[in-house]
């Protein structure tokens, strides 16, 4: 089976040694970048399976980085950075990152993110093949076509809202998705207020966490977002 690609885009010579020499002991394959303009051409020309993106580079900022390849891929992009502010956070994955890790980071999270990344990877590419209006995650089931709603084999009752979070959480599954995104794929608009999410979010971890006070599912991005975990990932909150 062929190994993953992954394109580095760090100018830190230490962390880039840090994370290449990881990715290597892992199996995985590699390419790097220094600059922003050096990633773009990475990343048409190698073809990568995932992007490993610093936001401080030295011609180009991170998040300019995103939307330029956003325009014409959808590769994804884990951005690993020392910005540790929310806003910072929500503006790259706003653009299109796909999840964002602080430094300093563990090598052991990054590798698990980029699992679940990868995982994503190969069920988006097997939902274009069998177009499947089924999704299934450990002992969760949605059948889209019925409008139903499994847990452990047991049916349960959604309301419709709660049934349009579940759906649009299941479909970026290990995703990080904002309040402004799910705002506006739900409400149609970002100006309905974070707090009537929050108490939506809370009812539908009611009915599909076994203990919603410790989620297994759904997983809180505290000032940013919500996450749909895929089963068996013990990645932890930004």
């Amino acid at each position: 089976m062929n190994k993953p690609m992954i394109l580095v885009v760090e100018d830190d010579k230490p962390i880039r040694k840090l994370i290449t020499t990881t990715l290597e002991t892992q199996g995985y394959k590699y390419h790097t970048a220094e600059t922003g303009e050096a990633s773009i051409l990475e990343a048409v020309s190698s073809q990568p399976d995932l992007m490993i993106l610093d936001l401080g580079l030295p011609d180009m900022d991170g998040v300019d980085i995103i939307r330029k390849v956003r325009a014409w891929s959808n590769l994804p992009i884990i951005v690993v950075s020392a910005r540790s502010e929310d806003r910072d956070k929500i503006e790259a994955l706003d653009a299109g990152a796909d999840d964002y890790l602080t430094k300093p980071f563990s090598v052991e999270e990054l590798l698990a993110r980029l699992r679940v990344s990868l995982r994503r990877i190969r069920g988006d590419g097997e939902k274009l093949m069998k177009d499947s209006p089924f999704f299934a995650n450990g002992n969760l089931r949605i059948d889209y076509a019925a409008g139903c709603v499994w847990l452990e084999g047991d049916e349960i009752h959604l309301t419709p809202i709660e049934y349009k979070l579940l759906c649009l959480l299941a479909k970026n599954v290990g995703k990080v998705l904002t309040h402004n995104y799910i705002l506006h794929e739900i409400w149609g608009s970002p100006s309905y207020d974070i707090p009537a999410l929050r108490v939506f979010m809370a009812t539908l971890r009611k009915k599909i966490e076994r203990s919603p006070s410790q989620p297994k599912v759904i997983q809180t991005h505290i000032g940013v977002g919500y996450r749909m975990l895929q089963a068996g990932d013990d990645s932890r909150v930004i």
